[in-house]
């Protein structure tokens, strides 16, 4: 399986976030993606590629100019002010205030954000670019015939709606990747969100679509983040009710429960008849992950991809989060192992 991967994702490297009441350093971070591609060469699963780059254009097929002229040009803005740290927000128009967008860089930053943990610092815009494109990449290698690919994408994307950031997500790559497809003639397309978090800006970006099936497996928003989006009961609207489907598990949740619930998932994407796959590739289900609640072990990772493989589907594997830096590499090339059928003897399988 081929890895597409960009060094631009070192640009990004926020100083902190907010979490219970501190600011703490981010739990997302560089050695996300060394790891991972670490990983990829050891266990030698195919060859490692950059990015081909396509443009803007794709990127506003999913995301609004505005606020992609915003990502863009908030760090200058910041910078010309003579400011060096991270550009967090501090006001959102919330429930009582009106959702207009203001001439400041702060109420700017306010109202395309959803949280205080997507810090944008002088390299974001060209990470999140190219971790765009790296999806794209991988996107047009299916398109071209390969059963398979790996985005290895960082920052992650799943999160990001049309115009707004949050959950580390600026861009959604995922999504972009799918609308991609679509363009090029695709008639179906299926999302596979395995994140513990659930995948709130793709679900947002095609609820109302009926060509892109979005299914998602995670943390119950009634306890866990995003709180407000991936109830069971958000099954979609207008053209695209039915073709949402949430599978939100309870904390503690160990593979007997999630491998049922991706059986669920597997399910209604086969009966979708899907012309590609796309797979949200977090392992932050790990049960030492710092952030999540799940309780899956190394070995249930080449266990999900095998079952995915099951579908039969072309399939672009986009990563997503898992925040226990040592064996998001371990725990994400299992996926891809499991898929592609090389497997070792399990007393090996988490070495």
């Amino acid at each position: 399986m081929l890895t597409i991967y960009s060094d631009d994702h070192r640009l990004h490297h926020g100083r902190c976030e907010l979490i219970d009441g501190e600011l703490k350093p981010c739990f997302e971070m560089p050695s996300r993606a060394d790891h991972v591609l670490q990983r990829v060469k050891d266990r030698n699963i195919g060859d490692v590629r950059g990015p081909n780059d396509f443009g803007r254009a794709p990127l506003a097929r999913i995301h609004s100019p505005a606020y992609l002229e915003f990502l863009e040009s908030a760090w200058s803005r910041w910078a010309a002010d003579g400011h060096t740290a991270d550009l967090l927000p501090y006001t959102w128009p919330a429930r009582t205030l009106r959702s207009v967008v203001p001439e400041t860089l702060h109420g700017q930053l306010g109202y395309y954000s959803f949280d205080a943990g997507a810090p944008i610092t002088a390299g974001t815009w060209q990470a999140v670019y190219s971790a765009a494109q790296v999806a794209l990449t991988g996107q047009q290698l299916i398109s071209d015939g390969a059963h398979s690919a790996f985005a290895l994408c960082r920052p992650p994307g799943h999160h990001a709606a049309a115009d707004l950031m949050g959950g580390y997500c600026y861009l959604n790559n995922v999504a972009i990747a799918a609308q991609a497809f679509l363009d090029q003639g695709a008639k179906r397309v299926a999302i596979l969100d395995v994140d513990y978090h659930h995948g709130n800006g793709t679900q947002s970006i095609f609820y109302s679509r009926s060509d892109v099936l979005f299914t998602s497996i995670h943390g119950d928003p009634i306890f866990e983040f995003p709180f407000f989006l991936g109830y069971a009961d958000e099954t979609g609207e207008g053209a695209g009710a039915g073709y949402n489907l949430n599978l939100p598990l309870p904390a503690g949740s160990a593979w007997d429960v999630w491998g049922a619930a991706l059986d669920t998932a597997c399910e209604r994407i086969a009966a979708y008849d899907a012309d590609v796959v796309l797979v949200s590739l977090g392992v932050d289900t790990f049960m030492a992950d710092p952030i999540s609640q799940f309780k899956l072990d190394s070995p249930d990772y080449l266990r999900m991809g095998e079952r995915i493989a099951r579908l039969g589907k072309p399939t672009l594997f986009v990563m997503e989060g898992g925040y226990a830096v040592e064996e998001i590499g371990i725990n994400a090339v299992n996926v891809l192992e499991g898929f592609e059928g090389a497997i070792e003897p399990v007393s090996d399988l988490a070495s």
